[in-house]
């Protein structure tokens, strides 16, 4: 059995923002980073995550900007907008009460019923 998890649906952009959050990053940068983050259990395919960058910029949750790479290279980088910052904010504490209502439910036993 892998050892990567599966995205749930509507993670992605979470994720990204969350990666952004550390520090500016290039696309690649972020797949890097969310595979870093999540103790490489999270690999997110580029197909993926180029939209997912494009409508976070549209939603004007990111901003971007050329720059080079470390390897010299032409790059966008993106950043975390204070929209971003808020919206990462509360998809976070929404995450964290969910994560907690299934781990809950999965605990629980027939004699606590």
């Amino acid at each position: 059995m892998s050892e990567q998890a599966q995205l749930l649906p509507g993670t992605l952009d979470l994720l990204v923002l969350k990666a952004v959050s550390l520090g500016p990053l290039h696309g690649y940068g972020v797949l890097l980073r969310i595979a870093q983050i999540s103790g490489q259990a999270l690999l997110v395919e580029q197909g993926a995550l180029y939209p997912a960058l494009f409508r976070l910029v549209r939603q004007g949750l990111l901003k971007a900007k050329w720059g080079l790479s470390e390897n010299n290279h032409r790059a966008k980088f993106y950043e975390l907008t204070a929209i971003g910052r808020k919206r990462l904010r509360e998809e976070t504490e929404g995450w964290n009460r969910l994560a907690a209502a299934i781990g809950s439910a999965l605990a629980a036993k027939p004699e606590e019923l």
